[in-house]
């Protein structure tokens, strides 16, 4: 764990300045304290990043949960709301030991990359008011229909109307050193390795914002970040928020807290797989320990007044970019949220939001490259569809409804494929005897094959010599087996003459196909009971 901290160091500090204003932003946009997102962040960086086995996954609050949180608190009130989320940290340690974590791998790649590419898009459309100083909305407001009445277009349309220079000026600035960081001085010495961009960019921001004070140009306090300043101790304690567990017995906080547990857990899975996939060293994270460190982090966050946490996407990808290589940066990044709570709010609360936006424009981009739909193109339709119709969705609606339509279309591909693919059909019609036909089947054949294979036999004209070649397939389902036992009926009334091909031989009209494929090993025998 301590073998890469000079590059886990600097990462976990650009880490640190893309989570800071989301998890203030996630918070207001939940309805939620803006202390309750910091408490999220911090357990999301020391508790689960400790415990997860991700390497490069970053945890803290999820804007895919938003919405769910701030019906939630509505309903229930703020003390009841964060039962549920004990509860629900409880119920994902549940499913880490029903493991559930596999269900991340039944989701196609296309429709993971179309997530991440979705998800860059949108940090870039939401970013580009906020680097012209105009949004009012929530930093960490990720929705297509915003929470001020605008949407995601719109609020870019508005733009004119009222430019902050200032913001707008340093924000430039800010982005021309990240880039003069990423592609010249990083390749100029170790200095510029170690101390990274978005750190030079942020502090650029700080002096701006200091120097212009009091000018045509200051930055105005809703567009610089807003971290809770307490007076003392006894302040700072008071920020923190306890769940009233008289309401546990409540079906609301209970169904509440399945809502929470259920969606963190597929955000959860789907960015492990996402960021697997943007791993460098291509690790493979323990899905059912990432439940068990969610469901403790969760846990944890939900007692003392924090709301629910997942593994995100973009610190994640933000880490990968900025070279982290061990889950040091993540649970750094987690302490550096504490310190600086604790330590310096004033100096926080001096950065501009429109530095912090072109950071995160860097990040929207190295996961939207024009590249990626080049590549997703060049795979072929079966993978572009998916892909671009993942993105739409996320962009004009959100993550879930995204990954959900997009897997929806995966699997009516693969469907349509399967039909196809279960036979290969090799006519011959020789100038003696009836029409010769040879089909071959598949290496498995399921039930989703049934109509395609009931179709061929069908239109076999009468008098068909019929070989049925299984000398490749390894499974059988019962469906097909049915389907063939009643085309045996039909094939004597028409004259129609079967000849099976198998590994071991050939058996002409068999009486009986069950035992046939069940002594070739394709359809399972029934156990025995002595």
């Amino acid at each position: 764990m301590f073998k890469h901290l000079n590059k886990d160091i600097p990462a976990s500090i650009v880490v640190f300045f893309v989570a800071l204003p989301l998890c203030l932003g996630i918070a207001v946009a939940s309805d939620a304290p803006p202390f309750a997102g910091l408490i999220a962040g911090i357990i999301g960086g020391i508790v689960v990043g400790a415990i997860s086995g991700s390497q490069v996954g970053v945890s803290g609050p999820a804007a895919g949960l938003a919405a769910i949180v701030l019906a939630a608190i509505a309903s229930l009130g703020y003390e009841k709301f964060l039962v549920a989320v004990v509860l629900g940290g409880v119920i994902q340690l549940v499913f880490g030991i029903a493991r559930a974590g596999v269900i991340g791998y039944y989701f196609p790649s296309s429709v993971i990359k179309g997530m991440l590419t979705g998800i860059g898009i949108i940090i870039i459309l939401k970013q580009i008011p906020h680097f012209f100083g105009v949004d009012k909305d929530p930093e960490g407001d990720f929705r297509y229909f915003q929470v001020d009445g605008e949407n995601t277009f719109s609020e870019i349309f508005n733009i004119a109307d009222s430019i902050g220079w200032g913001s707008t000026i340093i924000a430039f600035i800010g982005l021309a050193i990240l880039i003069l960081w990423s592609n010249v001085l990083s390749k100029k010495g170790k200095l510029f390795t170690l101390i990274q961009g978005p750190l030079v960019a942020v502090v650029a921001g700080i002096i701006f914002y200091a120097i212009t004070v009091g000018t045509e140009l200051e930055i105005l306090g809703s567009h610089l970040v807003s971290v809770p300043v307490p007076e003392g101790f006894e302040s700072f304690i008071g920020q923190f928020t306890f769940p009233d567990f008289s309401a546990i017995y409540a079906p609301e906080v209970w169904i509440t807290a399945f809502t929470i547990a259920l969606v963190a857990s597929l955000e959860t899975l789907l960015c492990v797989e996402a960021t697997d996939k943007l791993d460098p060293e291509k690790r493979i994270t323990p899905t059912n320990r990432e439940l068990y460190a969610q469901g403790t982090g969760n846990i944890l966050s939900g007692l003392i007044g924090g709301i629910p946490i997942t593994q995100v996407i973009v610190r994640s990808s933000a880490n990968i970019q900025s070279g982290g290589k061990t889950k040091m940066s993540a649970i750094i990044h987690g302490f550096l949220l504490l310190i600086s709570v604790l330590l310096i709010p004033v100096v926080l609360n001096m950065i501009p939001l429109s530095v912090l936006a072109a950071v995160l424009f860097v990040v929207g981009y190295k996961l939207a490259k024009p590249s990626t739909f080049k590549a997703m193109w060049n795979a072929g339709l079966k993978q572009f569809v998916p892909f671009i119709v993942t993105v739409i969705v996320i962009v004009f609606k959100d993550l879930l409804w995204g990954i959900g339509i997009g897997l929806v279309l995966g699997i009516i591909i693969t469907l349509y494929q399967s039909y196809r693919n279960s036979h290969f059909l090799h006519k011959e019609d020789p100038d003696d005897g009836g029409p010769r036909v040879k089909m071959t089947l598949a290496e498995e054949v399921t039930f989703f094959n049934k109509a395609a294979i009931k179709r061929e036999l069908d239109e076999l004209p009468e008098g068909t010599q019929l070989e049925l070649d299984v000398t490749k397939t390894t499974f059988m389902d019962f469906d097909i087996i049915e389907i063939l036992d009643e085309f045996k009926i039909k094939a004597k009334s028409r004259n129609i003459n079967i000849t099976l091909i198998s590994q071991r031989g050939t058996e002409k009209n068999p009486d009986s196909y069950m035992s046939f494929f069940q002594q070739e090993k394709i359809y399972p025998r029934k156990k025995s009971v002595s």
